[in-house]
C-alpha cells in the first residue's frame, strides 16, 4: 500500500453506489483542479500564437518563418503526449500534475528574457519549441480524468475537461489583445508576467486538492496492446481531424489575417481570440450529445459541416471577403469543437465494445476498457496534435507559393472528406454495428445481445 501523496487504493466508478456515495464528489474535486492546470498547460502552449502577434518588421521575420515558429510548440507537444500519458500511471494523476505544471515556468520563463528585436531566429526556435511542454499536459490530464468517471459519464466528464483546457487558447490570446490596445506592440513580457504567478497558483491548488488513483498501476503492455488495435489508429486519424484543425487554427488564425487580409496586429488579435472560444466553450457539448445519440454519429455529421464551412472560406478568399471568411472560419472552430468531445467520448465506447465482443461482461469488461483506453489517449493525441503542425506547415507552404491560404483549405476540405468516408465506413454502416454486436449471458443464463454504442 502506498502511503502519504493522496493515495486513495480503492476505485470503482462503475458501482453506482460507491458512485453516488463516494466517488462522485470526489471525482468531481479533482476534475476542476484538472481543468485549471491543463488550461494553463493550453495558454502555455499557444504562448507563441500571441508572441508572433507583437513581432513587428523589427525583428527580421516573415510570414512563413512566423507560420514554422508557432509550428515548433505544436511539434514538440504532440510527442510529449506520449510519455505523458504514461506518467500518470507512474507516478500518479496529482503528484504528475503538479510537476506538469510547474514545468510550464521553464518555457515561460526563457521567453521573457529571449522575446525582444535582435535575438536569433534560432533561438525563437528553441524557445518556442520548450512551450511544447503545454501540450503534454494535456494527455496526461485526459488520461487521469479518464480513470476517475464511469463510463456513462465519460463523454461529459472528457468533454469538459478537454474544453476547459482548450479555452487557455482564447484567454491568452484576449490577454494579448489586452496588452497590445492599452500598452503597445512592445510590451510582451507583460503577457508572461501574468502567466508565472498563476502557473505557481495551479500547481499548488493541485497538490492541495487532487489524488492519486492507486489501481492505475504502470501497464506498458497496455500501451503495447493499444497500439496493436487498429481502432486506436482509426481515431488518431479521426482525431487529425478535430483536434488537429482545432489547434492549427488557433495557432495560425492571427497569422492568417495579417498575411492574407492585412491586418494590423491590433486588428488581428482582436479577432483571433473568438474562434477558439467559441470551440473551446462548445467542446463539452460534443461530448453530451455523444453520451446520448452516439459519438460516431456527431463525428460524421461534424465532419460533414466541416467540409461545408471549408468550401465557405475558399469561396470568400477567392471573393476577398473578410467577414464571409471570418463566417467560415470561425464556423470550423466550433464544428471541431464538437468533433473533440465525440471523438474522445468514442474512445471508451470503442474498448468496451470490444470487450463485449471477447466475451467480457460487467466488471471484467469495465476494467478492460479503462485499461486500453486510458493507453489509447495517449497514442491518439499525440498523433491528433501532428494535424496542428500539418495545419501549419500546410499554410506556410501555401502562402510562400501564391501568397494566400487556399491551397491549404482545398487540402484541409479533402482531409474532412476522407475522415468522414471513414467514420461511417469502421463505425455506422451496418456491417461495423454487427460486429460490435455481443453475445452476453443475462441472469437466466440464456445469451442475449447487447451492442455497445460508439
Amino acid at each position: 500500500m502506498r502511503r502519504g501523496g493522496r493515495w486513495i487504493e480503492h476505485w470503482d466508478p462503475e458501482d453506482e453506489t460507491f458512485w453516488a456515495e463516494t466517488g462522485e464528489r470526489i471525482a468531481r474535486r479533482n476534475l476542476v483542479f484538472s481543468v485549471l492546470c491543463e488550461h494553463i498547460g493550453f495558454s502555455v502552449w499557444s504562448l507563441w500564437s500571441v508572441m508572433v502577434l507583437f513581432m513587428g518588421p523589427e525583428y527580421g521575420i516573415d510570414p512563413a518563418g512566423k507560420f514554422f515558429l508557432v509550428a515548433m510548440p505544436t511539434l514538440v507537444g504532440a510527442v510529449l503526449r506520449v510519455p505523458y500519458t504514461f506518467a500518470v500511471a507512474r507516478f500518479g494523476g496529482r503528484n504528475w500534475t503538479v510537476l506538469s505544471a510547474l514545468l510550464l515556468l521553464v518555457p515561460a520563463s526563457v521567453a521573457a528574457v529571449v522575446i525582444e528585436p535582435g535575438t536569433s531566429y534560432s533561438t525563437f526556435l528553441l524557445v518556442a519549441a520548450l512551450a511544447g511542454v503545454g501540450g503534454g499536459n494535456f494527455a496526461s490530464s485526459m488520461t487521469n480524468i479518464n480513470s476517475f468517471f464511469p463510463l456513462r459519464k465519460k463523454g461529459y466528464a472528457l468533454g469538459l475537461n478537454a474544453g476547459g483546457g482548450n479555452i487557455g487558447v482564447p484567454v491568452i490570446q484576449l490577454l494579448g489583445l489586452l496588452v497590445i490596445g492599452t500598452a503597445g506592440a512592445a510590451q510582451p513580457r507583460l503577457v508572461l508576467a501574468v502567466y508565472l504567478p498563476l502557473i505557481v497558483l495551479a500547481a499548488v491548488l493541485a497538490a492541495l486538492f487532487m489524488d492519486n488513483l492507486a489501481p492505475v498501476t504502470n501497464d506498458t503492455g497496455a500501451a503495447v496492446d493499444a497500439a496493436r488495435e487498429p481502432h486506436t489508429w482509426v481515431m488518431s486519424l479521426l482525431y487529425i481531424g478535430t483536434f488537429g484543425s482545432f489547434i492549427g487554427y488557433s495557432f495560425a488564425f492571427g497569422l492568417v489575417l495579417q498575411s492574407q487580409f492585412a491586418r494590423t496586429p491590433l486588428q488581428a488579435a482582436s479577432l483571433t481570440f473568438i474562434g477558439p472560444l467559441l470551440g473551446s466553450l462548445i467542446r463539452p457539448v460534443g461530448g453530451r450529445l455523444a453520451d446520448r445519440f452516439g459519438g460516431a454519429r456527431i463525428t460524421l455529421g461534424t465532419f460533414a459541416a466541416m467540409a461545408l464551412a471549408t468550401g465557405v472560406v475558399i469561396g470568400a478568399s477567392a471573393m476577398k471577403s473578410l467577414p464571409v471568411f471570418l463566417v467560415g472560419f470561425i464556423s470550423l472552430f466550433v464544428l471541431s469543437g464538437l468533433g473533440n468531445g465525440s471523438t474522445y467520448k468514442m474512445i471508451p465506447g470503442i474498448f468496451q465494445a470490444l470487450a463485449l465482443g471477447r466475451g467480457l461482461a460487467g466488471e471484467a469488461a469495465a476494467a478492460y476498457g479503462r485499461r486500453l483506453s486510458g493507453a489509447a489517449m495517449g497514442l491518439i493525441g499525440a498523433v491528433g496534435a501532428v494535424g496542428g503542425l500539418a495545419i501549419n506547415l500546410a499554410f506556410r507552404q501555401s502562402f510562400l507559393t501564391t501568397g494566400s491560404g487556399t491551397p491549404a483549405f482545398v487540402s484541409f476540405l479533402v482531409c474532412y472528406g476522407v475522415c468522414g468516408a471513414v467514420t461511417w465506413a469502421v463505425y455506422l454502416r451496418p456491417a461495423a454495428r454487427e460486429r460490435r454486436t455481443a453475445q452476453v449471458p443475462a441472469a437466466d443464463g440464456e445469451p442475449r445481445p447487447v451492442y455497445a454504442e460508439v
